[in-house]
């Protein structure tokens, strides 16, 4: 029954994908479909789709109802806010972001492909790639989404036809050569009827490929990691006052990227001062070796003041550090954006006062092409410099996506206006000098 498989979750990998494409594409519905047909779907969730069908006297359940919660989403069959879902096969979890396709929605779209592994981007078979298709197409390449999935959709419409799909993918391929996705993979189907979602389709003998499903469990996400750049944003101290470490200050916090071995000779930044790992510490436990995305607590052999919004990184290995950089920024806000006005950047675990000193160019969305502007309207994206108050840490975006990535927050309302990509120095300023600093 659906809802009733019990899977180890603890031992498989986790991916998170995002659904993006024009109105009316199908996002909702095949993400129900995929739900329904993957059986993670609970028996109440059935009875309650049911009891919609009924009460609006449809001949079918909407699955797209599984996704779209907004009572506005269901009576006007659109998809206005990001609604994620979780489920999971024995082979793998996801954690699946449904978000919008309307323009005005855009900001939407960012939020929820920006922890995104792979994007899912719908075109309606019947209607080709359109200008929504490349608008969130460009989203996910400069989010820097390294997997992107064409579902061809509707095809039961197209009577499946083979033609046009290649047509389709051949127009996309073309395009793509303007983006940086480093795989990208075409799949014809149904959401509707199923078909290459779960379960290969009968009706397309001619697609060769893997279904959806089998695909998402088996695209290798591993690599995705940056395991080269160890990076420790530190978002809390602790003092540890057990047997094994008596009275002693721990860094608390999530490895951003890397790995951390006990031994190691690290930096904290952006005072400059050195030491060694004494103990890596997860739960309770000591272990010699941690790495991206496991939050643990770090010992350093020396009495260091170090305090949130610090970073710990190896020695040998520097992040970018200074007070201005450039960016290209998303805005996310009514209000437009103004050149010189304050605003609070949160970068990883540090939150400081900053200006955006000057708008460079806004980015056609649609072209790719750069535009002379004054100001980012909503849902616009340009390319800008910012000054901050305190240093950011920070490596080049593409290289490393949680190092690189920042919000920008209203001083007034706290409201979150936009989301940046911090780009390479042209100029690397020198790293503070102190007394006991050497590498």
């Amino acid at each position: 029954m659906p809802g009733t498989a019990k899977t180890n979750t603890k031992s498989v990998e986790l991916l998170r994908f995002s659904t993006c494409g024009s109105v009316d594409d199908g996002k909702s519905t095949l993400i129900g479909r995929l739900l329904h047909d993957s059986k993670s779907v609970f028996e109440d969730q059935l009875q309650a789709l049911e009891r919609a069908r009924e009460l609006r006297g449809e001949s079918s359940v909407n699955l797209a109802n599984l996704t779209d919660g907004l009572r506005a989403e269901r009576e006007q069959g659109i998809t206005i806010d990001v609604a994620y879902r979780y489920f999971a096969t024995p082979r793998r979890r996801f954690i699946v972001a449904d978000t919008p396709g309307h323009i005005q929605y855009t900001r939407n779209m960012v939020t929820g492909a920006s922890t995104a592994s792979l994007a899912l981007v719908l075109v309606d078979a019947r209607k080709g790639v359109i200008e929504q298709t490349r608008r969130h197409s460009y989203i996910a390449s400069l989010l820097g989404i390294p997997h992107l999935v064409l579902c061809v959709n509707k095809m039961d419409l197209v009577a499946f036809s083979q033609g046009l799909y290649e047509k389709i993918r051949q127009d996309f391929t073309v395009f793509s050569t303007r983006l940086r996705i480093k795989h990208i993979t075409f799949i014809p189907m149904s959401g509707l009827l199923g078909d290459n979602v779960v379960d290969r389709s009968a009706s397309m003998s001619w697609y060769q490929g893997e279904p959806l499903l089998s695909f998402l469990e088996d695209v290798h996400i591993a690599s995705d990691w940056n395991l080269q750049d160890a990076r420790f944003p530190v978002q809390w101290v602790v003092r540890l006052r057990d047997s094994v470490h008596r009275d002693f200050r721990a860094y608390a916090g999530q490895i951003a990227s890397g790995v951390f071995r006990v031994g190691d000779r690290v930096l904290v930044l952006p005072s400059g001062r050195t030491s060694k790992i004494r103990d890596i510490v997860l739960m309770g436990r000591s272990m010699k070796v941690a790495h991206a995305s496991m939050s643990v607590s770090l010992l350093l052999e020396d009495e260091i003041d170090v305090s949130r919004g610090d970073m710990i990184v190896p020695v040998e290995n520097l992040p970018y550090i200074g007070k201005e950089a450039e960016a290209m920024l998303c805005w996310m806000h009514e209000t437009p954006m103004q050149p010189g006005k304050k605003y609070v950047i949160k970068h990883t675990t540090n939150s400081t006062k900053g200006v955006i000193t000057a708008l460079h160019c806004r980015v056609n969305v649609d072209t790719m092409e750069e535009e002379r502007a004054s100001a980012l309207g909503l849902n616009e994206i340009g390319k800008v410099s910012i000054r901050s108050a305190t240093p950011l840490i920070y490596d080049e975006y593409y290289h490393n996506r949680r190092l690189g990535g920042f919000i920008v927050i209203d001083e007034a309302t706290y409201a979150t206006v936009g989301a940046g990509m911090l780009f390479e120095p042209t100029k690397v300023p020198p790293l503070p000098e102190y007394t006991d600093y050497a590498i």
